[in-house]
């Protein structure tokens, strides 16, 4: 059975020695967050990933959800415990308001939690990181009454959340929905409708289901002007709080999947269904996108996690497994063979996987702290500037980590050889598990086209401009430190190539739209290696500091050769990317669609 080993001193040296979390203590929440206090609910979020979650992922995966002919679904064999023991230690709340029982911690805390949740049981993991979603769209949207009713239940845990957006005829084009909401005269609505590939969208963990569902008002604009959104729960409740009889929402049937087969994906019928307006009508895109904000990066999260949890077990295997000799002459003369991890193209393979997850840590922990001065600092200025860089970054953490996160599963993989495809090494599941997060929370093609179409021009480039600013000064400052000088003449250099496809993007697709679409997944890529180069360029600079005041050598120094490596071996594809951008979308739109 496959191993996994929270990293938690990796998160506790990005926190406090890269990104010096002591410095937000004027935030709310950030002063609870002392050093002793973090470390303690990581520890604690460790255990309970490493103990109980981890040991479920196999039994979720063998087993799958159960529909029964009433439509009610049992989960696999130990989930209800787990959730029971999410509930109990108030996981979902970590960063949730105190007014409604969360525990007000910074945002960045509830990522790291989730990162480890994922590497143990990423199936399992979905079920309470929707119901966060969920909380941060009714937090952010709902009126007092829909907060004050369903908020307190939800992060405590013993209800749940969703989010209801596609439906089987429309996909990403959510504009194309038909579901339908009539107005009541006490002012609520009837929802009828059917919506697909629901994650958690019934099960037996929690006392009531809270959906929220995107709809149409009857006599509503068409196209994505006319959506609205509505919270519908499972079962009606009462205004003191108590669960009443069941609502007119029920689970279809689940989907047969090639993965995260322990989460129950649901197709759900809307059958006159009671639900409340959030937020005003027809603005529904907007009020989800909070959600879906958030689920965005939470899926990014999912493609680091499994990733980490792939190469820690690939890690293993390459020191076991014995297969021929080095190149350079027997490393071990004392057995049959020497283990794969002395063959170069294995190291290569492992060193590659090492540098994504480590700048991928970074940068999500980066993002979170972003988060939290968007939605916290009571400055104007820093939360707007902080907003603008969520924004830009949200796209590239979604696509960039779930595209090299499943890479990576794949590559783990084959280090096990044929052994790679026997479900008893776990491996073959991590595969399949990855897979969906490069398409569902918006397929990875329509986040570069939402990098490159929306985002880089929003507010006349002004994210983009502050980004390309800051790594510039960086570099500037930094390049006088001859120790310092190797990685960020690497990192200026990909910073140059992500501003000239930004200067080629302006001078070329507004004429032709097609330079822009043919072009994106590329950008999205190299700005991707940019930020994870920047970020091993900050990780670099602390462990330096660490080993200067007698830090840990082996620790240290194995993330300064780590950051070696990606300067030299993964950086240098900026330019690659770059020439694929510059090429235009000429040969890509040639042929007639018929040729095909």
């Amino acid at each position: 059975m496959p191993i996994y080993k929270a990293p938690v001193d990796d998160a506790l040296f990005l926190l406090n020695d890269v990104f010096h979390i002591e410095r937000y203590g004027n935030l709310p929440g950030f002063s609870d967050a002392s050093p002793d206090v973090v470390e303690a609910i990581l520890r604690e979020a460790a255990k309970l990933s490493e103990d109980v979650l981890t040991p479920l992922n196999r039994v979720g995966d063998k087993e799958g959800c159960k529909r029964s002919a009433d439509g009610s679904v049992k989960t696999p064999t130990g989930f209800k415990d787990a959730y029971k023991q999410i509930v109990e230690g108030g996981w979902i709340g970590i960063s949730a308001p105190q007014e409604f029982g969360g525990q007000g911690l910074p945002m960045t805390l509830t990522e790291i939690v989730n990162e480890y949740f994922c590497s143990a049981n990423m199936a399992f993991a979905m079920y309470p990181g929707l119901t966060q979603g969920a909380i941060a769209a009714l937090i952010v949207h709902a009126n007092d009454a829909v907060k004050q009713k369903y908020l307190p239940k939800m992060i405590e845990g013993v209800w749940t959340g969703t989010m209801n957006l596609t439906e089987p005829h429309c996909g990403t084009d959510l504009g194309l929905l038909r579901t339908k909401a009539v107005k009541q005269a006490d002012g609520s609505y009837k929802i009828t409708g059917t919506k697909i590939f629901i994650s958690a969208g019934e099960h037996d963990m929690s006392d009531n289901i809270i959906h929220l569902v995107l709809a149409r008002i009857e006599g509503a604009p068409a196209g994505t002007k006319g959506i609205s959104l509505f919270v519908v729960p499972k079962f009606m409740v009462g205004d003191d709080g108590s669960v009443g009889e069941r609502n007119g929402v029920s689970c279809g049937s689940l989907e047969e999947k090639m993965g995260i087969h322990g989460n129950s994906t649901c197709v759900m019928n809307y059958d006159n269904a009671t639900g409340w307006l959030v937020g005003e009508e027809n603005r529904g895109l907007n009020a989800m996108f909070v959600m879906m904000n958030e689920a965005r990066l939470g899926v990014g999260i999912q493609g680091l996690a499994l990733s980490e949890v792939a190469y820690q077990n690939a890690v293993v295997y390459a020191k076991e497994r014995l297969q021929g000799r080095a190149i350079t002459g027997a490393k071990f003369p004392d057995k049959a063979a020497d283990p794969i991890i002395v063959h170069p193209d294995v190291r290569r393979t492992l060193m590659t996987m090492r540098a994504f997850n480590e700048a991928a840590r970074a940068l999500v922990l980066w993002a979170g702290l972003k988060s939290d001065v968007a939605h916290r600092s009571g400055d104007a200025k820093e939360r707007q500037a902080a907003d603008d860089a969520l924004g830009l970054m949200t796209p590239v953490i979604k696509g960039v980590m779930t595209d090299v996160g499943f890479a990576n599963t794949v590559s783990a993989q084959q280090m096990y050889g044929g052994h790679g495809y026997i479900a008893e090494h776990g491996m073959e599941q991590f595969v399949r598990d990855a897979r969906i997060a490069m398409i569902y929370e918006g397929a990875n093609g329509v986040q570069a086209m939402d990098l490159v179409g929306r985002k880089l021009g929003k507010d006349g480039g002004r994210a983009l401009m502050t980004f390309l600013g800051e790594v510039g000064a960086y570099v500037k400052d930094k390049s006088a430190d001859e120790t310092m000088k190797p990685l960020v003449t690497a990192l200026g250099q990909g910073a140059g190539h992500l501003q000239q496809a930004s200067m080629w993007f302006m001078q070329n697709a507004m004429a032709k739209p097609d330079n822009a679409g043919a072009g994106a997944t590329d950008y999205l890529h190299l700005f991707g290696l940019v930020a994870l180069g920047y970020m091993w360029c900050q990780i670099a600079e602390a462990a330096k500091a660490k080993l200067k005041d007698g830090g840990d050598a082996a620790r240290f120094s194995a993330k300064l050769v780590t950051a070696r490596f990606f300067m030299e071996r993964m950086m240098p594809e900026t330019a690659t990317r770059l020439a694929r951008i510059q090429a235009g979308a000429v040969s890509t739109m040639e042929l007639p669609a018929e040729a095909f």
